[in-house]
């Protein structure tokens, strides 16, 4: 008989746990309390994969093997809890399609960055002939990846959520791009949880494995305190990677307005340091990171209309992000800013707002936080409930010379499907100006 594989959660992750495991010839069947999207209806089917939704059918599922819990999923609803009761194996997704892949694994997390340096760093390796993909919380899911391919490495962005329930799960290479405050309603409102939830990406490295992390990040240093890895350390700046075997990048010579600004200079100084881990020359990483082209909705410049910049950095979903879009603009900007508040300390972002912005547009359904803490430093803030009202403001409050940036500092989930479906509708208001 078949070892009975279920999977909770048909998303994105569940369903690449569900291909791969009825690939690997388990008895898999998919449960999720909520609705299933037609798309992933429409995989499941083709495979002949048992699934339902709306529900969990309880004992059914403690029938399982194991159990692949999605990222999505909290940790202590009623039937995760069932099933850690009963004793029953319970992994990430992350952590079932590593046990099926030889391939050589670049981790990459952090509260912010983490997508750019990913996508970075499958560029170069790309770029050097290097037999590569890229997957986790960009792209596709891991276990999709694993079934349709087998690299010989992988750059995987990896998000807290992802890092639970792991077993075995062992980067080569973990790299840290930076921690601050996020998603604290998952952790109790306890950083310290959510930090660790990051480190555990490093517990099961070895004295052969790497750890490359921002050496001026103060919570990462306490998390190491915590933590501390059994993996060769390398700290790197936004000028230097700390390492004798490893040579820095001048950014300074590097012609690209995708690595504009500290925070991406930092980015492209730990993707220079993976590549070099994996033996590809500096002049090699030099040309790469000259052809790289940024992620969509990370301070992606969508047109100019009448002098105006109009730029969607919608991922930037919480404050720290915000932080790094404000401290790139050059020009007087219209700061379109608001969603769900995840109990956002804004006040790091005030010296920025009274240097940079002119004015601020506060899109979401409940904007009062925002007008409170920003009213004292910005005369003139008004609210928006649609993307196209937004637009339409900011179309009418920015003059020649001034940038537009859509940098939420908030979720999405108010208003729309997820950041980026806010960063698109961002994008089609413009088109339509």
């Amino acid at each position: 008989m078949n070892k009975r594989l279920v999977v909770l959660g048909a998303g994105e992750s569940g369903v690449g746990a569900a291909l791969l495991g009825n690939q690997l010839g388990f008895s898999v069947f998919v449960s999720d309390a909520g609705s299933v999207s037609q798309v992933f209806i429409n995989q499941l089917d083709a495979h002949n994969i048992e699934w339902e939704g709306g529900q969990h059918s309880t004992e059914r599922i403690l029938q399982a093997d194991i159990v692949v819990k999605s990222p999505g999923i909290p940790p202590h609803v009623p039937i995760v809890t069932a099933i850690k009761d009963k004793g029953i194996e319970l992994v990430s997704e992350i952590e079932f399609a590593s046990r099926y892949t030889s391939g050589t694994i670049v981790g990459i997390t952090g509260t912010n960055g983490k997508t750019t340096t990913a996508m970075l760093a499958h560029h170069v390796l790309k770029s050097a002939g290097k037999s590569v993909a890229l997957a986790g919380n960009v792209g596709v899911s891991f276990a999709k990846a694993v079934a349709d391919e087998n690299p010989d490495y992988w750059v995987l962005e990896l998000s807290s959520f992802q890092l639970e329930d792991l077993r075995d799960f062992h980067p080569h290479i973990a790299v840290m791009t930076n921690l601050s405050p996020d998603h604290l309603d998952r952790y109790d409102n306890n950083y310290d949880r959510y930090a660790d939830a990051k480190f555990n990406m490093l517990q099961k490295q070895t004295s052969e494995d790497y750890f490359i992390y921002d050496a001026n990040d103060k919570d990462i240093q306490k998390g190491l305190l915590r933590n501390g890895p059994k993996s060769k350390c390398i700290p790197f700046t936004e000028t230097t990677i700390h390492d004798k075997n490893l040579k820095s990048i001048d950014m300074n010579t590097i012609d690209n307005a995708s690595l504009r600004g500290t925070h991406n200079a930092k980015n492209a100084m730990a993707a220079a340091a993976i590549a070099q881990l994996v033996n590809i020359r500096k002049e090699t990483i030099r040309e790469s990171l000259q052809t790289f082209q940024g992620a969509q909705h990370r301070l992606e410049h969508v047109l100019q209309i009448l002098k105006v910049d109009y730029i969607n950095d919608s991922k930037a979903t919480n404050v720290n992000a915000a932080y790094y879009a404000l401290e790139s603009m050059n020009r007087p900007t219209v700061w379109i800013v608001g969603g769900v508040d995840k109990g956002n300390d804004y006040s790091a972002l005030m010296p920025l707002v009274r240097q940079k912005v002119k004015a601020i547009i506060c899109l979401g359904l409940d904007n009062e936080k925002l007008i409170d803490v920003f009213s004292p430093a910005v005369n003139l803030m008004v609210e928006a409930s649609t993307m196209q009202e937004a637009v339409q403001a900011a179309y009418h409050l920015a003059e020649k010379g001034d940038a537009v940036l859509l940098s939420p500092a908030c979720a999405s989930f108010d208003l729309f499907d997820n950041y980026e479906d806010r960063g698109n509708q961002f994008k089609e208001q413009v088109r339509q100006l």
